[in-house]
């Protein structure tokens, strides 16, 4: 089975100044720690992306939303909301990003990389139609959703968002398409305030919010059965996962307790659903995570057990 790894290199040209948890060096950690895993570097697809157009990002964003982050990073950049910041790259990195997503959908479709890991930056999930928020511009994975739907006629999407903050941008982007499920594990009370376990949409949301602090395999098991409700009379033709590992034990903004077995046992129980469902396709997007180095660990687990 071909499990692609794509990356973009515009995906470093987003600045957000000194001491921003969202930087740069967590993908540098990435490439860091293939150094300690050469067998598992070598048996990858390595795909360098595409820029979304700006037609694709219309999928989930507004048109004048779109065009007023390109024409404040020409301009240099500026303060986008209060935890985000565009600078002169920041175009750049978030249409590569994007696309670099949008591409592990056409391979898993067509054939050339079934599964795909795509460490980009900056992150999605926060991201709605006409604004950014909190460290996000576009919505990676909602956009992928979409696109799915619209270019590969998915009838069926199931989004996994572990990260430890809900996933506020993708509910907002697809809460009113039935053929979209979104399941979402975070920490309750948290950034952003949203994610309540009432918050349901047109019944296509199963929002599963915990306190900090709990035993790992109890999110582990949450997460299980959010994912069993949700594929209840509905097959997904795709799988997309938010792979945000903030929500391993030790991230300076989450209280999670996961550590590298529970990524595994994660990544592994998705892919054996997804074989049953869907020929095994599974897309993951790079999410959260402000630990470097135990995000370059849990890429190199996520990526060995997505083959």
């Amino acid at each position: 089975m071909t499990v692609a790894f794509i990356s973009h290199s515009d995906c470093g040209r987003h600045d957000t100044g000194w001491g921003a948890p969202e930087h740069v060096g967590r993908l540098r950690a990435i490439t860091r720690a293939f150094r300690e895993r050469p067998e598992l570097f070598m048996g990858l697809l390595h795909h360098e992306g595409r820029h979304a157009e700006p037609e694709e990002l219309e999928l989930a964003h507004d048109a004048a939303y779109i065009a007023g982050i390109q024409a404040i990073s020409l301009a240099g950049g500026g303060q986008l909301d209060p935890d985000t910041r565009a600078s002169e790259g920041s175009w750049l990195a978030a249409t590569a990003g994007a696309g670099c997503v949008l591409d592990g959908v056409d391979m898993a479709f067509d054939g050339r990389a079934v599964r795909s890991f795509s460490a980009v930056r900056p992150p999605g999930h926060h991201a709605i139609r006409d604004s950014s928020m909190g460290f996000c511009i576009f919505g990676n994975v909602a956009l992928a959703a979409l696109y799915a739907r619209r270019t590969h006629r998915a009838d069926r999407v199931l989004i996994v968002d572990w990260d430890v903050h809900h996933g506020n941008g993708t509910q907002a982007l697809v809460e009113h398409d039935p053929g979209i499920h979104f399941v979402s594990m975070h920490q309750w009370p948290w950034y952003p305030g949203t994610g309540a376990a009432s918050e349901r949409g047109i019944g296509n949301l199963w929002n599963i919010p915990l306190p900090a602090g709990l035993p790992p395999e109890r999110y582990v098991d949450a997460l299980r059965a959010g994912i069993d409700q949700a594929t209840v009379d509905f097959t997904p033709d795709l799988v997309l996962i938010s792979a945000g590992f903030d929500s391993l034990a030790g991230d300076p903004l989450g209280g999670f307790t996961l550590e590298m077995e529970h990524v595994a046992t994660l990544t592994r129980e998705l892919v054996q659903r997804a074989e049953g469902w869907c020929g095994g396709r599974v897309v993951s997007a790079l999410e959260g995570g402000y630990a470097p180095e135990r995000l370059g660990e849990a890429a190199m687990v996520h990526l060995e057990q997505l083959g």
